[in-house]
C-alpha cells in the first residue's frame, strides 16, 4: 500500500517565482516614504511671553465698575429708584413714592421695628447680611427697620464703603421688590452712620398713615 506524501508548506508568496527575491517590510517602508530628510534637532526653544499691552476683544466683567455704574444710574434717575447721595446723607425711593411719606421717613417719625448692625463685616458679608435681614423683616410684616452701616472712620482712607454700597444693595436682587424707600437716620438713631428702610406692606397688614 502506497504511503501518502506529506505536504510541505512554502513561505514563498503565492504567485512568486522560484528565483524572485521578496522584499522585507523595512524595504517596503523605505520605498514608500521615498527621500525624506529627518528634522533637525534644534535645542534652542523660543518661548513667547504674552504682550501686556494687548487687551481682549471682550474684557472680563468688572463687578466694581458695574456696581458704580448702577449707582450712577440710580442717582441720575435712570434706574428703578430715585437716589440722592452725598457725604452727609443718602436717601432714595421708588418712582412715584408719596412725598409726605418720604418726609416722615426722613424725620424719623416711623417707629423702628428692628435693626441690623454691619460694623466689622466685609463688603461681601455685609451684602449677604442686609439682604437676609430685609427679606426676613418683610416676611415678618415689618414696615420700618434700621440698618447701621457706620461712618467709615475705621476703614481704609476713612471711606464709608458700606454706605456707598447700600443704595446698590437696596435696588437690585430680591430685596428691590419690597424696598419702598430709605433715608439717613436721625442723630438719635445713628445719624450719618445709619439709614431707615421702609418696606412694602404685606397682604393683611395695615397701611402706613400719612
Amino acid at each position: 500500500m502506497q504511503q501518502p506524501v506529506a505536504k510541505v508548506s512554502s513561505s514563498r508568496p503565492i504567485g512568486a517565482h522560484k528565483d524572485e527575491v521578496v522584499p522585507t517590510d523595512d524595504e517596503i517602508f523605505l520605498q514608500a516614504v521615498g527621500e525624506v530628510e529627518p528634522l533637525k534637532d534644534n535645542k534652542k526653544k523660543i518661548v513667547r511671553h504674552p504682550d501686556p499691552t494687548i487687551k481682549p476683544a471682550h474684557p472680563a466683567p468688572n463687578d466694581e465698575l458695574e456696581a458704580m455704574t448702577h449707582l450712577w444710574e440710580l442717582v441720575h434717575g435712570i434706574g428703578d429708584m430715585d437716589i440722592t447721595f452725598s457725604d452727609e446723607y443718602i436717601e432714595g425711593a421708588v418712582r412715584g413714592f408719596d412725598r409726605k411719606l418720604m418726609r416722615r421717613l426722613r424725620r424719623g417719625e416711623f417707629p423702628v421695628q428692628d435693626y441690623l448692625d454691619l460694623h466689622g463685616l466685609t463688603k461681601k458679608d455685609a451684602e449677604v447680611e442686609i439682604r437676609n435681614f430685609l427679606m426676613r423683616s418683610h416676611a415678618m410684616g415689618l414696615r420700618c427697620v434700621l440698618v447701621i452701616h457706620g461712618r467709615g472712620l475705621n476703614s481704609e482712607d476713612h471711606i464709608p464703603i458700606l454706605k456707598e454700597r447700600i443704595p446698590i444693595w437696596l435696588s437690585r436682587g430680591p430685596v428691590r421688590k419690597f424696598v419702598l424707600a430709605f433715608s439717613t437716620a436721625r442723630p438719635y438713631d445713628g445719624g450719618t452712620g445709619a439709614i431707615y428702610v421702609l418696606l412694602r406692606r404685606r397682604k393683611g397688614r395695615p397701611y402706613l398713615q400719612v
